[in-house]
């Protein structure tokens, strides 16, 4: 497999939530793609819909309320969203492994740290609960925790923060995943740890070759680890390109935006942040046109008709967004204007 194959490749993912309020059309077509040894990462503000579509392709979305109403995950030639199961195991936690948003809720209060480590080896992998609490020391000693067979008898209460997401990678990582999701997995710990967690996660990567999907609202942890990035807003992948061109060839205002409220750690620069005003659309009612138009500074007549298609700026970078059709002229300042009525 040569570094480029994508080792899961979603496309035109759709998912819906039945509500007392209506239909939330919670994800609305977004496609993607992870290759072994590479990070992607998805970053979006809140309610965009970046933990649904993980979590739906892994099977996490209680159905009913939610439903999948188009796309197809496919990882090892097989579509994850018909079945989960690849030689009569399930892929999820062995060939799959996910990091979940809050350690402390998704971890079992009444068992042991190393007992709920052994367990995933014991499920998928068939060791013996003296073999696998064994290795569950290992592995909490391979994700830095002090005095891992002690800690390994502990209960999650007896953990910190930081050291709960610890025991929550060495859970993710003891079936030697393919494929790791990591879904906010600096969430409400300090800077120091966060670097810690993040650091961590690059070095078993390097010393595994796992794909990584790093889910996150923070663009300093997109800047720091990954390779690809997709930008979301409003259930869609706005933009989508390398971590280069986000950064640096931004082509959705959205993702400008998300730019322009980011803090600077540049010495003597007084860079003041810039907030985006207004709040997403109603996804109850999701917008005929793009979904940022209303809070978007150039905005055209179009923007509220139509959602703009993506836009190719080069080979693996796109923008959904207007600015960009090829018959829309060109101000001197670089945007993209419709004329007229238009």
């Amino acid at each position: 497999m040569t570094d480029s194959t994508p080792l899961l490749e979603v496309n035109n993912l759709a998912v819906e939530f039945d509500t007392y309020g209506g239909i939330v059309k919670a994800v609305r077509g977004i496609s993607f793609s992870v290759a072994a040894g590479k990070t992607l990462g998805i970053v979006g503000e809140s309610g965009c819909g970046k933990s649904v579509s993980v979590q739906s392709i892994m099977g996490l979305i209680p159905m009913p309320p939610g439903r999948i109403t188009s796309g197809t995950a496919m990882f090892a030639g097989q579509d994850l969203l018909v079945s989960k199961m690849r030689n009569g195991h399930d892929i999820r936690g062995a060939d799959i492994g996910m990091i979940f948003q809050d350690p402390m809720t998704s971890l079992n209060p009444t068992m042991s740290i190393g007992s709920q480590i052994a367990e995933t080896l014991e499920v998928h992998r068939g060791y013996t609960a003296k073999q696998a609490f064994a290795r569950a020391i290992e592995l909490l000693d391979q994700t830095r925790i002090p005095e891992a067979a002690k800690r390994a008898r502990q209960y999650p209460f007896e953990f910190s923060g930081g050291m709960l997401q610890r025991a929550m990678i060495a859970m993710a990582i003891a079936c030697e995943p393919e494929i790791l999701i990591a879904d906010e997995p600096t969430t409400a710990l300090d800077v120091t740890i966060q670097a810690q967690i993040l650091d961590l996660m690059r070095d078993l990567q390097r010393e595994t070759g796992m794909a990584l999907i790093l889910i996150t609202h923070d663009l300093g942890v997109i800047a720091r680890m990954a390779d690809d990035v997709v930008v979301m807003y409003a259930g869609q992948a706005v933009e989508k390109g390398s971590v280069d061109d986000i950064f640096y060839r931004s082509a959705h205002p959205y993702t400008m935006g998300l730019r322009a409220a980011m803090p600077t750690n540049t010495r003597g620069d007084h860079h003041k942040l810039t907030p985006i005003d207004g709040s997403p659309p109603d996804l109850f009612h999701p917008p005929a046109g793009c979904g940022y138009c209303a809070r978007c500074p150039s905005s055209m007549n179009i923007c509220v008709r139509a959602n703009p298609e993506p836009f190719h700026l080069s080979e693996h970078h796109f923008a959904r967004c207007w600015q960009h059709h090829p018959e829309i002229p060109v101000k001197a300042d670089g945007l993209h204007y419709l004329t007229g009525n238009d």
